[in-house]
């Protein structure tokens, strides 16, 4: 998926994937919360953490976004929906959100949905969103206590034929202007960004992946 991509891009790109992780240390939540995208081993994560007795329920939370038009035939949520139930979850154990188009919604709608009694969650989401999760649900649901992870997905596979790697590098240079810009507007909390993460960022933008700016 990568052979068309230049060795100095995929070496740009590899510093913003590290840049992006998280992958908090987890224990007992109230809830999972599985933010909906293209990927569905974030949904095959939501199970393999709710199999592991790391809560009782999961809440799938999406419309669609950026990349997703058209992928599914319901919405993000209710595709997730589906599949943790073809993995045998109950639907008793799955709550929908399927509304949200952005993480911001995301987390609001989830807060909504999920209300104040609930005070430990496990967001799982794409590797590469981790942070940007980290960063929206402590500006934006800050009396919870929220751990992040995500899929273990190794960075040369987390593209797919659905979504190829010219998106996967968009979606990563676009998520740091994100971290850049979103504090002032009250979606994010503030974080430092390394001299060599800002290098790579800007040498992707000036090679061109700026479409998801």
């Amino acid at each position: 998926m990568s052979a068309a991509v230049s060795p100095a891009v995929l070496a740009a790109s590899r510093i913003l994937w590290n840049f992006h992780l998280v992958y908090d240390k987890l224990s007992r939540a109230d809830l999972i919360v599985g933010l909906g995208s293209y990927d569905l081993r974030v949904a095959d994560h939501c199970v393999d953490l709710l199999n592991q007795g790391l809560a009782s329920q999961i809440l799938f939370t999406g419309k669609s976004g950026n990349w997703t038009g058209g992928l599914y035939k319901t919405s993000e949520a209710e595709a997730f929906a589906e599949r943790a139930m073809e993995l045998g979850v109950s639907a008793q154990a799955i709550l929908i959100e399927p509304e949200a188009t952005n993480i911001g919604e995301n987390i609001r709608y989830a807060h909504n949905m999920a209300g104040n009694a609930v005070k430990r969650i496990i967001i799982v989401t794409k590797p590469q969103t981790q942070r940007r999760a980290f960063a929206t649900v402590r500006a934006q649901w800050p009396d919870v206590e929220a751990m992040v992870t995500a899929p273990p997905t190794p960075f040369d596979e987390q593209p797919i034929p659905a979504y190829p790697m010219e998106n996967f590098i968009n979606e990563m240079v676009g998520d740091v202007k994100r971290v850049i810009d979103y504090p002032a507007k009250g979606y994010q909390i503030p974080q430092h960004i390394p001299a060599h993460v800002a290098d790579a960022f800007d040498f992707l933008v000036k090679a061109g992946y700026d479409n998801h700016l």
